[in-house]
């Protein structure tokens, strides 16, 4: 897919967003990180942080060391060096995650699989069978954007968001799957909650999981669920 010309613009008076993309895309995303990690290694004076998104990275910066224009400016700069950067180029890894399909750990996958025609077992195979991309870090502190899931078993998330998803908890979204770190409020389909702790405050870095790296279910029973929960 061909790249569509960057699109700088502040965000506030503290920040600005490079827009590569307008699409969910690996290409996109590559470059996405490539420039967050040559913004990192260039240390511009100036900047407080970046934000890597889908197609997007925000920056901020404090505007009494530099201003927009010069920050503008060295970004081009940089952008220029990573043109043809893909995403074969960047070293990942992968992480192993498993997944007690179904159940009271998976209230959502038998309106998944009937939605779609398919039995509970066949979406867990397909769910399980791809190795997903984190494209982001982002709604709540460690939740990873995974990506993309197969057209087969891709559904709508619930228009009443849930007050309460589980630690743990496997959903899917559109296209999207993720897995919420914590308790918290969503409308992701929970198809299924993983033992894994994705974020610890203690830990460092805190989050298991970064943008780039790539995520592969594993079903579990939930006696062996019990038993790796038991070890975090």
């Amino acid at each position: 897919m061909a790249i569509r010309p960057t699109r700088y613009f502040p965000f506030g008076d503290s920040a600005l967003v490079v827009e590569i993309g307008d699409v969910i895309d690996l290409e996109v995303n590559a470059k996405v990180l490539a420039l967050d990690q040559a913004i990192t290694q260039s240390k511009i004076f100036g900047i407080q942080e970046c934000v890597p998104t889908y197609r997007s990275l925000l920056i901020r910066y404090n505007p009494l060391k530099t201003t927009y224009e010069e920050l503008v400016f060295q970004i081009r700069n940089l952008e220029g060096s990573i043109q043809e950067v893909t995403v074969e180029e960047r070293e990942t890894k992968e992480i192993v995650v498993p997944v007690v399909y179904g159940g009271k750990y998976g209230p959502d996958l038998k309106y998944v699989a009937e939605i779609h025609g398919l039995t509970e077992e066949e979406v867990v195979r397909i769910h399980s069978a791809k190795r997903y991309r984190v494209y982001m870090i982002g709604f709540i502190a460690g939740f990873p954007y995974l990506g993309v899931v197969d057209d087969e078993i891709a559904t709508p998330r619930l228009k009443t968001p849930r007050i309460r998803v589980p630690e743990g908890a496997v959903g899917i979204a559109e296209k999207q799957t993720g897995i919420y770190p914590r308790e918290a409020p969503g409308g992701w389909r929970i198809i299924g909650r993983t033992p894994m702790k994705l974020f610890n405050p203690s830990r460092h870095p805190p989050s298991l999981l970064k943008p780039g790296d790539i995520v592969k279910f594993k079903p579990i029973t939930e006696r062996e669920f019990r038993a790796l929960k038991a070890k975090q």
